[in-house]
């Protein structure tokens, strides 16, 4: 086992996601409790939507062919025979010459094949004027056009938004099947760390802003936090603490004790839990590097830097990647993205990504990226910041108004 042999942030991506696969528990939930959970089945559709023909547009049903060579100064006439009321089954069937009025949304009936918009027709006395001609199909909606009957409508690993609950209600679904939360176990480690609400501070002490922090990121991409306490630099305490929260949790996450120095007990108590132990120790990233990423059966766990903004940095970065993999999301490697383009010249070191925080502001109809200047360890630069411009390994920098990737944070 060589430690320090540093990885790139793709082969770190692609070890995570070799390696770490759906904890597999599920559960079914009513549908207006599914938001934001992960389908872990296939959804297949029990009947067609729309279940009929129907109008898109406020009008009259007609026969296309029936308008055809209409014109304001050369208009169709057309009998109206009735009226489609909301909601209705029609079964009058429109004869060659007809027309039956109709609102949006409602069934068109049996025979006719389009609809004929109230702008470009007129009514008058029950004959109706056709201004202009439509196509076969215009201002329709057919028959299952919007989803089949016994097509694929969600696939399994779907993370449900609200236009997919929309779909599902409209076919009556009413619970689905999907995974539970990640349950993850998180610790910070460290002498000097103490609990964020300690009014006090004495010289060498500092807040634990990394629990709050993980576990707010935790919890916004739906997973469950066991906090493990703040555990001081010392082996045996750290082996128990780690050992406890393996056995409940699906994904096993701490801060601290990751870089080289006399106190560093934690790469050794991570691969006490278990082959095949630990696979990535250091990233060749900026701010971050000190980061481990191990497996213990089939448990990722990741050790996170101890200064908070680097923790957080590593975190949105492949700690998300872990979750969304354990909720068995389909693959997606990234956080969301967007392009900009960046306000002034950065220079980067070749051989290492860097991660720079940026403000994002509009200019001309386009995103620009300013950076937000100052050191790594700065807590208070990723409070404002929007995103984080990323500059890969192979590149020497970026010059301005090139256009660049940015990690959203907001």
């Amino acid at each position: 086992m060589q430690f320090y042999n540093v990885k790139s942030v793709e082969e770190t991506f692609s070890i995570i996601n070799q390696n770490v696969t759906p904890h597999g528990a599920t559960v079914t939930l009513p549908l207006h409790q599914a938001r934001g959970f992960v389908l872990a089945e296939d959804i297949i559709a029990p009947e067609d939507v729309p279940g009929f023909d129907r109008a898109t547009v406020d009008g009259y049903a007609v026969k296309a062919q029936d308008t055809y060579g209409s014109s304001e100064s050369n208009p169709q006439f057309l009998e109206v025979v009735g009226e489609i009321e909301m909601g209705e089954e029609v079964t009058q069937v429109l004869e060659k010459g007809q027309a039956m009025a109709i609102p949006t949304g409602g069934m068109l009936p049996p025979g006719s094949d389009s609809v004929i918009m109230m702008e470009y027709c007129e009514n008058l006395d029950g004959l109706l004027n056709t201004y202009r001609q439509v196509a076969p199909q215009e201002n329709v909606i057919q028959k299952g056009e919007d989803v089949q009957k016994g097509a694929q409508l969600l696939a399994k690993g779907t993370r449900l938004r609200a236009q997919e609950l929309g779909v599902l209600a409209s076919l009556g679904i009413t619970e689905v099947t999907v995974y539970r939360p990640v349950r993850v176990g998180y610790f910070s480690s460290g002498d000097e760390i103490v609990s964020y609400q300690t009014q006090e501070l004495k010289v060498g002490q500092v807040r634990d802003i990394n629990q709050l922090t993980i576990s707010a990121l935790i919890e916004e991409w739906g997973g469950e936090v066991m906090f493990g306490g703040i555990v001081p630099d010392d082996e045996e305490q750290l082996k128990q603490t780690v050992h406890r929260l393996y056995e409940q949790v699906d994904f096993l996450v701490m801060s601290g004790g990751s870089s080289i120095g006399a106190k560093d007990y934690m790469t050794a108590v991570i691969q006490s839990l278990g082959d095949p132990g630990v696979l990535v120790h250091g990233v060749s990233i900026k701010p971050g590097k000190p980061t481990i990423f191990s497996m213990a059966g089939k448990k990722p766990v990741l050790g996170l830097p101890g200064q908070p903004a680097s923790a957080m940095l590593i975190f949105l970065l492949f700690g998300q990647t872990v979750m969304r993999r354990l909720q068995g999301e389909a693959e997606r490697s990234l956080p969301r993205r967007i392009e900009a383009r960046i306000t002034q010249n950065i220079a980067s070191s070749p051989g290492r990504a860097d991660y720079i925080r940026v403000r994002l502001v509009k200019k001309e109809g386009e995103w620009w990226a300013e950076p937000i200047l100052g050191k790594s360890g700065l807590i208070s630069t990723l409070v404002a910041s929007d995103g984080l411009v990323e500059i890969a390994s192979g590149k020497e920098g970026v010059r301005q108004g090139e256009r660049v990737p940015v990690i959203m944070l907001r």
